[in-house]
Protein backbone atom coordinates (compact mmCIF):
# COMPACT_ATOMS: atom_id res chain seq x y z
CA UNK A 1 0.00 0.00 0.00
CA UNK A 2 1.32 3.46 -0.88
CA UNK A 3 2.25 5.81 1.95
CA UNK A 4 -0.49 8.36 2.66
CA UNK A 5 0.36 11.95 1.77
CA UNK A 6 -1.68 15.05 2.65
CA UNK A 7 -2.72 17.11 -0.37
CA UNK A 8 -2.36 20.91 -0.23
CA UNK A 9 -5.62 22.75 -0.78
CA UNK A 10 -6.16 25.09 -3.72
CA UNK A 11 -6.26 28.76 -2.73
CA UNK A 12 -9.87 29.88 -2.00
CA UNK A 13 -9.72 32.90 -4.35
CA UNK A 14 -8.50 30.71 -7.23
CA UNK A 15 -11.15 28.11 -6.49
CA UNK A 16 -13.92 30.73 -6.27
CA UNK A 17 -12.91 32.33 -9.57
CA UNK A 18 -12.69 28.96 -11.35
CA UNK A 19 -16.09 27.86 -10.03
CA UNK A 20 -17.81 31.09 -11.08
CA UNK A 21 -16.24 30.85 -14.55
CA UNK A 22 -17.31 27.21 -14.78
CA UNK A 23 -20.87 27.96 -13.73
CA UNK A 24 -21.11 30.75 -16.29
CA UNK A 25 -19.55 28.60 -19.03
CA UNK A 26 -22.24 25.98 -18.34
CA UNK A 27 -25.07 28.47 -18.76
CA UNK A 28 -25.74 29.36 -15.12
CA UNK A 29 -26.34 33.00 -14.21
CA UNK A 30 -23.94 34.49 -11.68
CA UNK A 31 -26.19 36.25 -9.18
CA UNK A 32 -25.12 37.89 -5.92
CA UNK A 33 -26.77 35.02 -4.04
CA UNK A 34 -24.92 32.37 -6.03
CA UNK A 35 -21.67 34.32 -5.67
CA UNK A 36 -22.12 34.37 -1.86
CA UNK A 37 -22.63 30.58 -1.68
CA UNK A 38 -19.60 29.98 -3.90
CA UNK A 39 -17.44 32.29 -1.75
CA UNK A 40 -18.33 30.39 1.43
CA UNK A 41 -17.76 26.95 -0.06
CA UNK A 42 -14.56 27.90 -1.88
CA UNK A 43 -13.05 28.97 1.45
CA UNK A 44 -14.42 26.03 3.48
CA UNK A 45 -11.87 24.14 5.55
CA UNK A 46 -14.51 21.92 7.06
CA UNK A 47 -17.59 20.14 5.78
CA UNK A 48 -20.58 22.47 6.03
CA UNK A 49 -24.28 21.68 6.30
CA UNK A 50 -26.59 23.53 3.91
CA UNK A 51 -27.96 25.66 6.76
CA UNK A 52 -24.38 26.53 7.86
CA UNK A 53 -23.60 27.62 4.30
CA UNK A 54 -26.80 29.67 4.34
CA UNK A 55 -25.87 31.41 7.61
CA UNK A 56 -22.31 32.18 6.49
CA UNK A 57 -23.32 33.32 3.00
CA UNK A 58 -25.96 35.71 4.36
CA UNK A 59 -23.07 37.78 5.71
CA UNK A 60 -22.10 38.35 2.05
CA UNK A 61 -25.63 38.74 0.71
CA UNK A 62 -28.48 39.27 3.18
CA UNK A 63 -31.22 38.57 0.61
CA UNK A 64 -30.03 34.98 0.11
CA UNK A 65 -32.69 32.28 0.40
CA UNK A 66 -32.19 28.71 1.57
CA UNK A 67 -33.67 27.36 -1.68
CA UNK A 68 -30.92 29.18 -3.59
CA UNK A 69 -28.31 27.49 -1.38
CA UNK A 70 -29.71 24.05 -2.25
CA UNK A 71 -29.97 24.86 -5.97
CA UNK A 72 -26.42 26.21 -6.04
CA UNK A 73 -25.13 23.14 -4.18
CA UNK A 74 -26.85 20.94 -6.76
CA UNK A 75 -25.21 22.82 -9.64
CA UNK A 76 -21.78 22.79 -7.96
CA UNK A 77 -22.11 19.03 -7.40
CA UNK A 78 -23.12 18.46 -11.03
CA UNK A 79 -19.94 20.25 -12.11
CA UNK A 80 -17.83 18.26 -9.59
CA UNK A 81 -16.80 21.41 -7.71
CA UNK A 82 -18.20 20.30 -4.36
CA UNK A 83 -18.60 16.91 -2.79
CA UNK A 84 -21.16 15.68 -0.32
CA UNK A 85 -19.61 13.92 2.69
CA UNK A 86 -20.97 12.09 5.71
CA UNK A 87 -20.40 13.72 9.07
CA UNK A 88 -19.98 11.55 12.17
CA UNK A 89 -23.41 12.67 13.43
CA UNK A 90 -25.06 11.08 10.37
CA UNK A 91 -25.78 14.29 8.48
CA UNK A 92 -24.59 15.15 4.98
CA UNK A 93 -22.36 18.15 4.49
CA UNK A 94 -20.47 19.77 1.61
CA UNK A 95 -16.86 20.69 0.94
CA UNK A 96 -14.74 21.47 -2.10
CA UNK A 97 -14.32 18.34 -4.23
CA UNK A 98 -11.04 16.51 -4.40
CA UNK A 99 -8.72 16.65 -7.39
CA UNK A 100 -8.46 13.15 -8.80
CA UNK A 101 -8.75 10.09 -6.62
CA UNK A 102 -8.27 11.27 -3.07
CA UNK A 103 -9.80 10.60 0.32
CA UNK A 104 -10.37 12.50 3.52
CA UNK A 105 -9.82 12.72 7.25
CA UNK A 106 -12.56 14.53 9.18
CA UNK A 107 -12.39 15.74 12.78
CA UNK A 108 -15.40 14.62 14.81
CA UNK A 109 -15.11 17.66 17.06
CA UNK A 110 -14.34 20.76 14.96
CA UNK A 111 -15.16 19.38 11.49
CA UNK A 112 -11.72 20.15 10.03
CA UNK A 113 -10.99 18.17 6.87
CA UNK A 114 -7.69 17.04 5.37
CA UNK A 115 -7.45 15.34 1.98
CA UNK A 116 -4.88 12.64 1.33
CA UNK A 117 -3.46 10.45 -1.46
CA UNK A 118 -1.91 7.03 -1.07
CA UNK A 119 -4.45 4.24 -1.06
CA UNK A 120 -3.57 1.28 -3.22
CA UNK A 121 -6.69 -0.82 -2.79
CA UNK A 122 -6.34 -2.62 -6.15
CA UNK A 123 -5.62 -6.09 -4.71
CA UNK A 124 -8.38 -5.72 -2.14
CA UNK A 125 -10.86 -4.56 -4.80
CA UNK A 126 -10.03 -7.48 -7.09
CA UNK A 127 -10.49 -9.98 -4.24
CA UNK A 128 -13.78 -8.36 -3.32
CA UNK A 129 -14.95 -8.52 -6.95
CA UNK A 130 -14.07 -12.22 -7.07
CA UNK A 131 -15.87 -13.03 -3.83
CA UNK A 132 -18.94 -10.89 -4.44
CA UNK A 133 -19.43 -11.02 -8.20
CA UNK A 134 -19.60 -7.22 -8.26
CA UNK A 135 -17.74 -5.22 -10.88
CA UNK A 136 -16.26 -2.38 -8.81
CA UNK A 137 -15.97 0.96 -10.60
CA UNK A 138 -14.96 3.24 -7.76
CA UNK A 139 -14.55 3.53 -4.01
CA UNK A 140 -14.56 6.30 -1.45
CA UNK A 141 -12.65 6.33 1.81
CA UNK A 142 -13.28 8.64 4.75
CA UNK A 143 -11.69 8.47 8.18
CA UNK A 144 -13.14 10.23 11.21
CA UNK A 145 -11.38 10.99 14.47
CA UNK A 146 -9.87 13.95 16.28
CA UNK A 147 -7.45 16.41 14.68
CA UNK A 148 -4.24 17.48 16.41
CA UNK A 149 -5.96 20.58 17.87
CA UNK A 150 -8.88 18.61 19.36
CA UNK A 151 -7.25 15.58 20.96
Amino acid sequence: MADPKLVPAQQPAERESAWLEGLQANGYRITDSRRAVVAVLAAAEQALLANEIYDLARAHHDKLGLVTVYRTLEKLEELDYVQQVHRPDGTHAYLPAFDGHQHLLMCENCGRVEVFDGDDLGDFSRRLEGESGFEIHDHWLQFTGLCADCH
